[in-house]
């Protein structure tokens, strides 16, 4: 038995009053019998919680008795500050604990309303994970995020993008940003952001150097780092897509498409910006779907593509 059980079952009636063992031994993810013990427990210090039997019982709680435990802890508020965060994401950092207590003693404290309406945690759900996305991070996110707390230096053993072995660079870190279901670490090298992923983090040292930040602290520098991945560049591709393609480009391309017009037979006229006119390997995922009008270098390059993957394919 733990006082923080006891808590969290006091907590679940007082935002119901009557709820079944079942239930009960299934939120708490502990036996039926374990329930019934913890509720004997608790009339015996004069809780008014009794169990009641029959096709319509459980374990219920006597009307107007309230239990003043609605504050939150630190961990608890840090836990609540973090609400972008979906479940797989939480239970990442190791919070998910910490959360759902503190999500228990903000519903008890609405119970006490009379509410017109469900609450919006019964209407929506989050869920930050991208389609088929891959399997975990080698470094586990809830460890990183508790050595960040120590404000050291750390030696990572990073793999860049199309690199075949990491290399090791010693950062000074400003803290996590999780972005469609990926994490990132969000550091300086040598006083210049850097966003580090962890998919390709191999694992970690903490140092025993101070770390060295610039004013502008973690979102600032998150800011400028998203800022200039989604920099628009200077290469504008003119293509044709058949119409019925458009809503995946859209989903595939995002805001590098820069404009979007009807183009006759089915077909929809296209800008699509890039940086540099490699970007135009992006659209041969479209196939037979899409042709690039112009710039002539972009045409060329695409065509050139094609014919490497038709002599690869015969």
């Amino acid at each position: 038995m733990t006082s923080s059980r006891l808590l969290a079952l006091l907590l679940l009636l007082q935002t119901r009053h009557r709820i079944t063992t079942g239930e009960l031994a299934e939120r708490l993810e502990v036996s039926r019998r374990t329930v019934l013990r913890d509720v004997d427990a608790l009339s015996a210090a004069g809780v008014p919680v009794y169990a009641e039997r029959g096709r319509h019982g459980g374990i219920v709680l006597l009307p107007g008795a309230r239990l003043n435990a609605s504050y939150l802890e630190p961990a608890e508020m840090d836990a609540v500050t973090l609400a972008g965060l979906d479940e797989e994401q939480r239970e990442r950092l190791g919070v998910t604990g910490t959360h759902d207590m503190a999500m228990r003693k903000i519903a008890a404290r609405r119970a006490g309303v009379e509410a017109a309406s469900r609450s919006l945690a019964e209407l929506v759900v989050v869920d930050n994970t991208s389609w088929f996305a891959p399997g975990r991070d080698v470094v586990n996110v809830g460890d990183l995020a508790l050595d960040l707390r120590s404000d050291r230096r750390l030696l990572l053993r990073y793999r860049r993008s199309g690199a075949l072995e990491a290399e090791a660079v010693v950062v000074d870190p400003y803290g996590l940003a999780a972005k469609a279901g990926r994490w990132y670490l969000v550091a300086d090298v040598g006083g210049r952001g850097r966003l580090f992923a962890l998919a390709r983090l191999d694992g970690y040292e903490v140092t025993g150097e101070s770390s060295h930040h610039r004013s502008v602290g973690l979102r600032g520098v998150w800011s400028e780092l998203s800022a200039a991945v989604e920099a628009p560049g200077d290469v504008i591709v003119t293509a044709r897509l058949r119409s019925n393609r458009t809503d995946l480009a859209h989903r595939v391309l995002g805001s590098r498409i820069t404009a979007s017009e009807p183009a006759g037979d089915g077909w929809t006229q296209m800008s699509i910006r890039y940086s540099t006119i490699e970007g135009v390997r992006q659209l041969l995922q479209f196939a037979d779907h899409l042709e690039v009008v112009e710039p002539h270098e972009a045409r060329t390059r695409v065509a050139e593509l094609a014919a490497d993957l038709a002599r690869r394919h015969f």
